[in-house]
């Protein structure tokens, strides 16, 4: 009985740790993908536990479920969550309808088409909207990219990036400039926004260290540039 109780006060990272195999720990984690929604927290390690107890257990599988878990990954990008849920997701259900989406929608954002990623998502709001926060987290991964080929952004590929237009905009680069270190200028066509400066977008600032992202990884936006 004192094990049992013991068991009880156990946090599901705990859970996790100690045992992340234990199909009797399914349901916890089915819980704690909702809770990471509604608190807008996020752990991979025990997304990815829950996905690997579905392969034991794909009777038990919630389509539900899997599907948060990859918009919570979606949002964690450039962090590559995405690709790493979606192995431990059976092929078959990776050609349901809201999967192929969200597939959809992961490859536009890694080759930085971002007004493709933005129509796209318009037309599944109703699967993107009960996570909340998706559209900030995206709209900050727009911006890193953005940061690594850009020293100055034309105004018009900052608003189709981050999809904010007008008055919404203003407010939005105003708060940066106060907050993140933007800076205005005025360009011949339009409004130029420089950004901090940082050993991409600025090479001679690059440090000689192998704690350096691939190149692999920065050919994924050249698209962004056409």
């Amino acid at each position: 009985m004192a094990n049992e109780q013991a068991a009880e006060t156990y946090t599901v990272e705990e859970l996790v740790s100690v045992n992340p195999y234990n199909p009797d720990i399914l349901n916890d984690l089915e819980i704690f993908v909702n809770e990471q929604v509604s608190s807008q927290t996020y752990n991979l390690d025990a997304n990815l536990s829950l996905l690997r107890l579905y392969q034991f257990e794909p009777d038990r599988l919630s389509v539900q479920i899997v599907a948060r878990i990859l918009i919570k990954a979606l949002m964690a990008m450039p962090a590559p969550d995405f690709s790493l849920c979606l192995f431990l997701i059976p092929e078959h259900v990776q050609m349901e309808e809201q999967f192929k989406t969200l597939i959809v929608l992961s490859h536009y954002l890694e080759t930085g088409r971002f007004r493709q990623f933005w129509d796209e998502a318009s037309k599944n709001r109703n699967l993107l909207e009960v996570v909340p926060g998706f559209e900030q987290a995206i709209q900050t991964y727009a911006i890193h990219v953005l940061s690594l080929t850009y020293q100055k952004v034309p105004r018009p590929v900052l608003a189709e990036a981050i999809n904010i237009e007008g008055l919404a905009l203003d407010k939005f680069i105003e708060y940066h400039a106060a907050n993140s270190g933007w800076m205005i200028e005025k360009g011949a066509r339009s409004q130029l926004i420089v950004l901090p400066r940082n050993e991409f977008n600025h090479p001679e600032l690059k440090k000689n260290t192998a704690d350096t992202v691939p190149f692999e990884h920065i050919t994924r936006i050249f698209p962004l540039l056409s």
